[in-house]
């Protein structure tokens, strides 16, 4: 066997590695146990009455999305409706992996909310921004959905598109940000886009990711809006009328979260930001700990968020 097989160029534990030969290897169990394989099969939740299917957004580029009802108590119920995209480094994560479906439905349930979660493409295989355009460009199919013929009948009949709200974690706490700057900044119309939840972001940090520039070779580094929002100069031009900012006290990104918390805050964006921390907990808690006591609290201040009109 050609030793030169197992040889690799670039490594990024717990995330991916990168043979010579350019076969793209991802770590296992970085979700829990069977990693990428374990996925959640739609169809309904008994315990919450939330109902689940998955959709194709485009055909071209294979990018779908995973659709949560929540439990419906009568004929012509509408209910608010977050855009959701997932974490995962850009590089890794499904709507239809275990915690993230899991967290999705609890999230439906409790804000009795209609949630659309985005499966981009992910890097290294697609650099970056392909996430961000493949995201954007959902949200453009998703409100194509606003005057209630759009090709998903569930979004037609049950998504309230005078109450839209944009949310991630991580990686998609960014992507989160860039949909928001894009809708605000294109003049989006048919969705009347209310407010983002941040959670746990990525933004650039002090330093170069070495990570992030394999992913993203075309980046402007420092100076890319795309992760530094305080350079965007679209940045007042945000989508929305609030944001809620969340962080966890034992996360080594937490600093990156605070300080968009302040950019917002000093800039000339005219809405309000709100700041949530979890405590005594890591990045992304809510997902790999979810029978955390501190799970209920995060999942009520995204509620009250969304409720609060």
């Amino acid at each position: 066997m050609d030793s030169s097989n197992n040889e690799t160029t670039h490594e990024f534990p717990p995330y991916f590695k990168v043979y010579k030969e350019g076969r793209i290897e991802r770590y296992p169990d970085r979700f829990g146990n069977g990693g990428q394989d374990l996925v959640e099969p739609t169809g309904l939740d008994s315990k919450t009455g939330v109902q689940t299917k998955d959709v194709v957004v485009s055909p071209e580029s294979g990018v779908s999305a995973r659709i949560f009802i929540p439990k419906i108590n009568g004929p012509d119920q509408k209910f608010p409706l977050v855009v959701h995209y997932h974490g995962g480094g850009f590089c890794l994560g499904s709507p239809s992996m275990k915690i993230f479906h899991s967290f999705l439905v609890s999230l439906a349930s409790e804000a009795s909310a209609v949630v659309i979660s985005v499966d981009y493409r992910r890097a290294p295989e697609h650099a970056l921004p392909v996430a961000h355009e493949d995201s954007w460009a959902a949200m453009q199919w998703i409100s194509a959905h606003s005057n209630g013929q759009g090709p998903e009948p569930w979004l037609n009949q049950y998504a309230d598109f005078g109450r839209v709200f944009v949310g991630g974690e991580s990686a998609g706490a960014n992507i989160t940000h860039y949909v928001a700057v894009q809708a605000g900044a294109t003049g989006l119309a048919g969705p009347n886009i209310i407010g983002t939840i941040i959670l746990h972001p990525y933004f650039g940090g002090k330093e170069n990711d070495k990570m992030i520039d394999y992913m993203y070779p075309t980046s402007a580094g420092f100076k890319d809006p795309i992760l530094y929002p305080e350079v965007d100069l679209n940045l007042s031009k945000m989508a929305g009328k609030k944001v809620l900012v969340c962080v966890v006290e034992k996360d080594g990104l937490k600093d990156r979260g605070v300080a968009y918390y302040e950019t917002l805050a000093k800039s000339d964006w005219n809405g309000s930001v709100g700041y949530f921390e979890s405590e005594g907990e890591g990045h992304g808690f809510f997902l790999f700990n979810p029978s955390s006591d501190r799970v209920g609290p995060l999942i009520k201040a995204m509620v009250d968020f969304i409720d609060q009109n």
